[in-house]
C-alpha cells in the first residue's frame, strides 16, 4: 500500500472506503439517486480531505514559527527541508 501523508488518518480511510462503496453502487445501478449519492459522498471526502490538510499545515506553520522565535535554528530547517520533499 502507498504511504499516506501525515494528515492522513482512520476517518480519511472511512470516507475513502464510502466513497469506493457509492461508486460500486452506482455501476451497478446507474440510476440518478445513485450518481447524486456518488456525488454527494465525493463532496463530502473532498472537503474532509482538504480540511485535514489544511489543519495540518497551520500546525506546521506554528512550528516553524515557534523554532524561528526561539531561535532552535535545526528544527527550522528540519522542517523547511520537510516542506520541500512534500512532507
Amino acid at each position: 500500500m502507498k504511504e499516506h501523508k501525515p494528515w492522513f488518518d482512520e476517518e480519511c480511510l472511512r470516507f475513502l472506503d464510502q466513497r469506493r462503496q457509492a461508486k460500486m453502487q452506482w455501476v451497478q445501478d446507474p440510476s440518478q439517486s445513485s450518481v447524486d449519492n456518488l456525488n454527494n459522498v465525493r463532496r463530502a471526502a473532498c472537503r474532509h480531505f482538504t480540511n485535514k490538510k489544511t489543519a495540518y499545515l497551520k500546525a506546521k506553520i506554528e512550528e516553524l514559527e515557534t523554532n524561528s522565535k526561539i531561535k532552535n535554528l535545526r528544527d527550522l530547517h528540519r522542517g523547511f527541508n520537510g516542506f520541500k520533499k512534500g512532507n
